[in-house]
């Protein structure tokens, strides 16, 4: 499976890893907010809507901050951006742990965020330009799955500093070591390239000379129906995930009076089955393309759902269950790097997959809320089971309206994409 690494290109190879090494960062200093959440309540008497407050509104920042960054990037560089993006959310995060109250912690997580989002857009462009069109597929598969590495450094992290800080003191130390990420650019400074790609627009002159005129180009009548079908998939994708994972350890400790969720056992589990969703995605969105692979992992995602909420379970069995739970709801992130790369030339690309998988973050809240506003009429088991199969279809009408993309080669030129793809701007795996 990862046969790829030893055939690529040594400059394809460190790309690949400033990359997965930006993403696993990201994923590094977010999961340290919510693990630091209790404390963070304990510390400045917060309530549990406070705390949800912040983690919205840098939602919210994130969002924004991968369409500005992806369209930052199609102005000034994919590589100059990861770096400003990495420097930026590794400083806000360090500045977290000087907060004394619930409004400097609110806007110092938005800048957070901010830069959270501008350093995937920014990642995800640079590595789709720069590998192999062959390898596409795995390689950002791969990449996304540094999520998961990330997550289980933070939960590392965490136990070490708690076992050996005092309570008070220890989540003001995990946030400083929010820091040394930003060390990361000084290796991709000396490593990393532009693409290829975006060095043919620079030598050509044809990098948008606006922000907002390149912030907008993405909404051009050739790219107008890409970007709004790539957007409703981005608010499927992300609206089931979120439907699913806000409320089904509620449904599954209340109603079921299941413990395990509280486990690390289980916590492993999720984060493991999410390494391994990533990867095998990457792989099958090279076999079978890309449109088939989201709409297999959409309908895996809807069958795991109905089982969760529908079968007596005991703790034991949803131990096991957690690995198709965390495998199929990593599958479908893992195919938008790629995909959404894939729809737009290289003017505006950044700017394209940035709004595409950031569009939905935000307005995917609403399934989460409409989970608990049908719980008032319905068992909470059929809301989650209902909510989560509403937002996959979503998903995948989605996916069936836009072109499949397999083995697209990114050329500097802008060229229509909303035809389709023509035979010879394929390369078959």
């Amino acid at each position: 499976m990862f046969s790829w690494y030893r055939q690529v290109t040594p400059r394809e190879r460190k790309t690949f890893w400033a990359c997965f090494g930006g993403w696993s960062l990201d994923a590094l200093e977010v999961q340290m907010f919510g693990l630091a959440i209790p404390a963070l309540i304990a510390a400045f008497a917060l309530t549990k809507g406070d705390a949800g407050l912040i983690s919205g509104v840098t939602l919210v920042t994130s969002a924004l901050g991968g369409w500005v960054g992806g369209t930052l990037s199609d102005r000034y560089g994919r590589v100059r951006t990861l770096q400003l993006m990495i420097v930026w959310f590794s400083f806000f995060t360090f500045l977290s742990a000087f907060v004394t109250g619930f409004n400097q912690l609110l806007v110092v997580k938005a800048l957070q965020g901010f830069g959270i989002g501008g350093e995937w857009a920014a990642g995800a462009v640079l590595m789709a330009e720069t590998i192999n069109p062959h390898y596409r597929g795995k390689v950002m598969g791969t990449v996304q799955s540094a999520w998961a590495v990330g997550w289980g450094l933070a939960v590392g992290v965490f136990t070490l500093i708690y076992t050996w800080v005092p309570q008070d003191m220890a989540w003001r130390v995990m946030f400083l070591v929010g820091l040394l990420p930003s060390f990361l650019i000084i290796w991709v400074r000396r490593n990393v390239e532009e693409p290829d790609s975006f060095q043919r627009l620079q030598k050509d002159n044809a990098i948008p000379q606006s922000f907002f005129k390149s912030l907008a180009g993405i909404f051009r009548p050739e790219l107008i129906r890409v970007t709004l079908f790539g957007g409703l998939l981005g608010l499927g994708a992300h609206g089931g995930y979120h439907a699913v994972m806000t409320w089904l350890p509620t449904f599954l400790k209340t109603e079921r009076n299941l413990s395990v969720l509280n486990s690390g056992a289980y916590l492993a589990v999720i984060i493991f089955a999410f390494w391994c969703g990533c990867v095998a995605s990457g792989y099958l969105i090279d076999r079978i393309g890309r449109r088939k692979n989201i709409v297999l992992f959409a309908l895996c995602c809807v069958v795991t759902v109905q089982c969760y909420v529908f079968l007596p379970l005991t703790n034991t069995q949803m131990l096991f269950l957690g690995f198709p739970l965390g495998f199929f709801a990593a599958g479908i992130p893992a195919s938008l790097g790629a995909l959404f790369n894939e729809l737009y030339p290289a003017d505006v690309r950044g700017g394209g997959v940035g709004f595409c998988y950031n569009f939905g973050r935000v307005l995917s809240a609403v399934f989460p809320f409409l989970v608990g506003h049908m719980s008032d009429s319905m068992s909470q088991g059929s809301a989650i089971g209902i909510d989560a199969g509403i937002a996959y279809g979503v998903a995948v009408f989605a996916a069936l309206c836009l072109p499949e993309t397999r083995g697209r080669d990114l050329e500097a030129n802008a060229t229509s994409v909303s035809a389709g793809i023509s035979g010879n701007q394929r390369a078959r795996a």
